[in-house]
């Protein structure tokens, strides 16, 4: 098995993708936010002291995606060309975050849609946790993606 983020030393470098060709690359997403029924109530109906939890944690989840390769040390700084969040709940006690990501470029887009609803869920977190601590986020996993050497991907439920 060939180690593509070492160097001849067994040191730590970033992939060169010099000769990659562009394409459009397209990741989605998914987490989730798992709390109680009062807490997602009160989140529908934005009565969240900090504010609306729903628009900042989509705000948080864009910016994450497009700061991905400060945080993730072997991630290529990427010119995004698109953001998408969306939020779904079941009604009872969960919130589905699900980010999608696009790109024409030289690699892929699948760890900035995981740091996206990464970002957003811990938000989701930060902003409720005066309300409930015991909240649970995850799991966290790519749902799909297109494009690239590798095809695309489509994660099987």
């Amino acid at each position: 098995m060939t180690f593509t983020h070492f160097n001849e030393q067994g040191r730590a470098k970033m992939v060169d993708i010099s000769d990659k060709d562009v394409t459009k690359r397209q990741a989605t997403a998914a987490s989730s936010v798992k709390m109680l029924p009062t807490t997602l109530q009160q989140i529908k109906q934005g009565k969240i002291g900090k504010g609306d939890v729903l628009a900042v944690a989509q705000v948080a989840g864009i910016m994450a995606a497009k700061r991905t390769s400060e945080l993730i040390p072997m991630c290529h700084p990427i010119a995004l060309t698109g953001v998408n969040i969306q939020f779904a709940d079941n009604g009872v006690d969960e919130l589905h975050i699900e980010a999608t990501v696009k790109t024409t470029g030289k690699t892929g887009v699948e760890m900035e849609a995981l740091t996206a609803v990464s970002a957003a869920a811990l938000t989701i977190y930060d902003m409720c946790k005066a309300l409930q601590k015991d909240m649970v986020i995850g799991p966290t996993s790519l749902v799909e993606k297109t494009g690239g050497v590798h095809g695309d991907y489509r994660r099987e439920q």
